[in-house]
């Protein structure tokens, strides 16, 4: 399957009270022809923002913060000063928009993706039959960061490792889509996707109107089922719980809201306890047994008697349990060998090997830096690729050459020789721009990726959109939220491409005082709409 060309028709005559919007020479954007015309799937949403003018933008956006400060939606974010500030998570108003061919494409790979790095994970820590075979080194397998021994001979309920991935693509300029990353640890970001769209659908209503947009909000209830069915067979209804290092953690707000939404306790790890290679629950009616637990904690923490034993955040004896199949952890203890930048590189082969076929969404081109003749060729072109330490995550340490200084390519020279091992180089993708509203309410054009989730339960589930990321400065690329970086509500077309039906047909309550729960019935809202 080829990634479909996206439609790029333009619009009929001009709006002489048009934002002005530019998009940049040589950059596919996400909105806009090269010619200044938006793409015919996107052409009504900018009508609308045209209709609400830069000053309504603006007081739309102040609006937007306020009630985000007061909801909680927020994230930690270090400042200029190197202080850490709670800052509100910054969502722009302007969508990004997706046609249904376009998704068919992306959630085809994503599947394709998440089954090939389940049935890796499963190999490593069972057969090796990949290694035995010669297609991942297996020296490189065991010296990642996240290969835990402890996961060794494990065997998860139905055979599921990764329950919750987040595979972060990008598009090059070009428009063609690429995988940049893989998340099958503790993948962060899903709330946000839910709340983006809350709050989109009572800030700007107008934005969907004649647009059949797919919901998003039965997330938690595929999370929930996935959760149950990862639950070891008793009788009765499995407890699950949310598990969470706690109120200090930036993704606290995550953790709080799907425990919410799913109806579920939130609980620290001095709430629980093993007791007979069982976990259970500290309630005030004493102990309650507990099934499967989503954890939201690093899994070198969980068992300060087989993994750190300084975690003062674990459990003592809960790997003896989950060993057992006494209780079910999720995602699964050991994902992280899969997560690692260095594995990523052979995700292609292994869809290859555990599924004869080829990669719907290609990798970025990828070199690694431990391999000698590798490293020889990044040397010489270090000033135009993009190098990544493996084990790290959310843009931490990442160098990019076009944009890097004579002092700081000859440091991160350096930090190669001292450890080639621990980096990854990549080709400069030039990433797809999408219009953002930047200060006083205009637009202008930003850098974002995509991240769509999956949930897998009995099957693999990919959520209709997912979290787009942006990079709000200026000529930047790096995306993360902790580094500055904002999100879109993210809009998966119907099947007829989305245009001439309503999105909703209801009239948004006002904020600030949006529904604590309530998923199903925004969902049914919402799919009555595009019916």
């Amino acid at each position: 399957m080829s990634s479909p060309a996206p439609d790029q028709h333009p619009t009929a005559g001009g709006d002489p009270e048009a934002l002005p919007y530019a998009p940049l020479e040589g950059r596919f954007d996400e909105a806009f022809a090269q010619s200044g015309r938006p793409h015919s799937h996107t052409e009504g949403m900018i009508e609308s923002l045209n209709g609400l003018g830069s000053q309504r933008l603006q007081a739309l956006g102040e609006r937007r913060d306020t009630i985000f400060m007061q909801r909680g939606i927020t994230f930690d974010s270090t400042e200029p000063d190197g202080q850490t500030r709670d800052r509100p998570f910054p969502l722009d108003l302007v969508p990004r928009v997706i046609s249904a061919a376009e998704w068919e494409y992306i959630s085809s790979g994503v599947q394709q993706r998440v089954q090939a790095l389940n049935r890796f994970v499963a190999d490593v820590y069972g057969d090796r039959e990949i290694i035995r075979d010669g297609i991942v080194p297996w020296r490189l397998v065991a010296t990642r960061p996240g290969f835990a021994r402890v996961a060794d001979g494990l065997e998860p309920p139905n055979g599921v490792w990764c329950h919750v991935s987040g595979c972060d693509l990008v598009r090059d300029n070009n428009g063609i889509w690429r995988v940049l990353e893989d998340n099958v640890r503790v993948p962060s970001g899903i709330s946000y996707v839910l709340e983006n769209r809350i709050a989109m659908g009572r800030i700007v209503p107008e934005l969907f109107a004649g647009y059949a947009v797919r919901p998003v909000a039965n997330y938690p209830e595929l999370l929930l089922d996935a959760l149950l069915a990862a639950a070891p067979t008793r009788v009765g209804r499995p407890t699950v719980v949310v598990w969470t290092p706690g109120p200090a953690n930036s993704a606290y707000f995550e953790h709080a809201f799907l425990a919410r939404q799913m109806g579920v306790e939130l609980v620290e790890g001095s709430d629980l306890v093993v007791r007979d290679a069982a976990c259970y629950m500290k309630t005030t009616n004493g102990l309650r047994r507990v099934d499967a637990i989503y954890r939201r904690i690093d899994e070198d923490f969980i068992d300060p008697l087989e993994l750190r034993a300084d975690s003062v955040l674990g459990v003592p004896g809960l790997m003896r349990a989950y060993r057992e199949g006494n209780v079910s952890i999720a995602n699964a203890v050991g994902t992280g060998v899969a997560d690692d930048k260095a594995i990523y590189h052979f995700v292609p082969d292994m869809i290859r090997y555990y599924l004869n076929e080829e990669p719907v969404i290609a990798n970025v081109p990828t070199w690694l830096l431990e391999d000698p003749e590798q490293r020889d060729y990044v040397e010489e072109r270090i000033d135009k690729m993009v190098v990544k330490p493996t084990g790290e995550a959310g843009g931490k340490g990442v160098f990019i050459g076009p944009s890097a200084s004579d002092e700081e390519v000859a440091r991160q020279r350096d930090l190669i020789a001292e450890d080639p091992g621990n980096w990854i180089a990549q080709e400069v993708i030039w990433l797809s721009c999408a219009p953002t509203l930047v200060g006083g309410g205009e637009m202008a054009p930003r850098c974002v990726d995509l991240r769509p989730f999956a949930v897998y339960g009995d099957e693999i589930e990919i959520v209709p959109g997912g979290l787009t990321r942006v990079a709000m400065r200026e000529g930047s690329m790096i995306v993360n939220s902790s580094q500055g970086g904002g999100s879109k509500d993210t809009w998966v077309l119907g099947g007829d491409g989305g245009r001439g039906r309503p999105h909703h047909d209801f009239d948004p309550p006002t904020m600030p005082d949006l529904p604590q729960v309530g998923w199903t019935e925004q969902g049914q809202q919402q799919q009555q709409g595009s019916r």
